[in-house]
């Protein structure tokens, strides 16, 4: 099966020239140079390859330095976004800025103690300006102590200020609002849930009222097998995604309560049909969309095969459910070049975030491939492993832009959409949850026998190539749930010796 590097390296092979007149003068000429840029820019390689001229560092391939050989004739925003993209990324690609320290591949160090100490302006009294982010309280915070988590930084100092504040967010009817006095909401709730396991402790995990949790989802459940991300509001794969977190994490009886409107359409549990719908999620193209029949989206794609590696062991499940090599080949394309980022919809720019939600698509993919182990006594046709460094992305392509463009180089730090917008929280989060996907090799320890959604995932240092200074390496990340791995282990071995209420 061709990996996304393969086919980027057979795309640049073709040269595409053409000069129609609805093109601009500019964008002409800029069409008329792609195959010189090409040449020169492999020559300039090659010289910076020469340690006479640049003393030791490694030559750069110029598939993340090049402009692509192939562009379409057509003018729109999004092209004329896309070229002044470029224009912004390839000399951060080309370790050409003089303010940026690169090591010997020609990739920035990480500004982890930048990045922290902007992390921890975010999770305080926000300035003015953030009023309109009042409902997004929960989300705010797991950004910041996640992101935080997986720089290394110690995190429980959070851990009294995060109790009282989700006290007063949880409503008695269970879940959490965005903020006080809010309605709850599965997303929101969510992100509290997921927060308070970060800080982990007995404390934290006792804030959440199961018992009303357990209530309000059920009243969530729908006769379609999916869930609404709040009383009277949409349903979507979020909601399939958020609630099948919440259940497996805290243990959540899947029992449906009696007034439950899924109940009263002869649903048997809180997981009943919900595969079904998932899989109704599922475009033309390959991708998962919102709900059925909508635009596939790469974050619909992540909680998708997020919520089929809980409900099921993926080997079994997302095969099942899927059809994998129409999701495969989405998902490859949102990857390009030069940049080497993801993009989250077809015909859309690069964006950092999708270092995550795209990103993390892959070990997922790569687990649903994956043979079980068999028994020894067993005799039957062996199924084919999928190699456990064979990698169906090109995650060179995608440390370059994170450690080149989703980096903030100023002294502020945090991570970025692209080298033309500001850090931000949620980006700083994705961006370094993308970046620790593509610094480990993530495989599911499977077996035939009963599944159960705390299933152990092996995780292993990526290293061919390895462009980062081991220094620069974060703590790895649980696949499925988005949080650092040691964290989910805690709060599962915490709520499987509680069952019940």
């Amino acid at each position: 099966m061709p990996v996304t590097t393969s086919l980027a390296r057979a795309r640049r092979k073709v040269v595409f020239k053409r000069t129609p007149t609805t093109l601009s003068s500019a964008r002409m000429a800029t069409m008329e140079n792609r195959a010189t840029d090409i040449a020169v820019d492999e020559e300039v390689v090659s010289h910076l390859a020469d340690p006479s001229v640049r003393g030791s560092r490694l030559p750069i391939d110029a598939l993340y330095t090049s402009e692509p050989p192939i562009i379409d004739p057509l003018v729109t925003a999004t092209s004329t976004a896309q070229d002044r993209t470029l224009d912004q990324c390839l000399p951060l690609l080309k370790a050409a800025d003089s303010n940026i320290e690169y090591n010997a591949n020609g990739a920035p160090r990480l500004h982890r103690e930048r990045h922290i100490k902007y992390l921890e302006t975010t999770i305080g009294n926000l300035p003015a300006p953030y009023v309109g982010a009042d409902a997004s309280r929960p989300w705010c915070i797991y950004w910041a102590l996640n992101a935080l988590s997986l720089l290394g930084a110690d995190v429980s100092k959070f851990r009294e200020s995060l109790i009282a504040t989700a006290t007063h967010m949880q409503n008695k009817t269970g879940g959490f609002g965005g903020g006080f006095g809010q309605t709850s909401h599965l997303a929101t709730t969510y992100a509290m849930v997921l927060s308070l396991v970060i800080v982990g402790g007995e404390s934290a995990y006792e804030v959440i009222d199961r018992r009303a949790m357990w209530k309000w989802l059920s009243s969530l459940k729908q006769p379609d097998g999916g869930f609404q991300m709040s009383l009277g509001g949409e349903v979507d794969v979020r909601g399939a995604y958020c609630a099948a977190v919440i259940i497996s994490l805290l243990n959540i009886p899947l029992n449906l309560s009696s007034d439950s409107p899924a109940s009263a359409a002869g649903l048997a549990d809180l997981y009943t049909g919900l595969a079904g719908y998932v899989q109704r999620c599922q475009t033309f193209e390959g991708g998962i969309s919102a709900k059925p029949d909508a635009e596939a989206h790469g974050a619909y794609a992540f909680c998708a095969l997020g919520c089929l590696a809980i409900l099921d062991a993926p080997h079994r499940i997302i095969p099942r459910t899927l059809n994998v090599p129409r999701l495969i080949s989405w998902l490859s394309s949102r990857q390009y070049a030069p940049e080497g980022g993801f993009s989250g919809r077809t015909n859309k720019l690069v964006d950092g975030c999708y270092s995550h939600w795209v990103g993390a698509c892959w070990p997922l993919i790569q687990a649903s491939l994956q043979a079980p182990s068999q028994p020894a006594h067993d005799s039957g046709p062996q199924r084919e492993s999928i190699p456990e460094f064979l990698s169906f992305y090109d995650r060179e392509g995608l440390i370059r832009y994170i450690m080149s463009c989703g980096q903030d180089h100023s002294s502020k730090g945090g991570m970025r959409d692209k080298p033309s917008h500001r850090s931000d929280a949620y980006h700083t989060c994705y961006v370094l949850s993308g970046l620790t996907s593509a610094q480990h090799v993530v495989s599911a320890v499977l077996a035939e026998d009963e599944y159960v959604a705390n299933m152990a995932w092996k995780v292993s240092p990526y290293s061919d190539p390895q462009l980062f200074d081991e220094q620069d390496r974060l703590n790895p990340t649980d696949p499925v749930y988005a949080i650092p791995q040691g964290k989910r282990e805690e709060v599962m071995t915490y709520f499987l010796s509680k069952p019940g209420f």
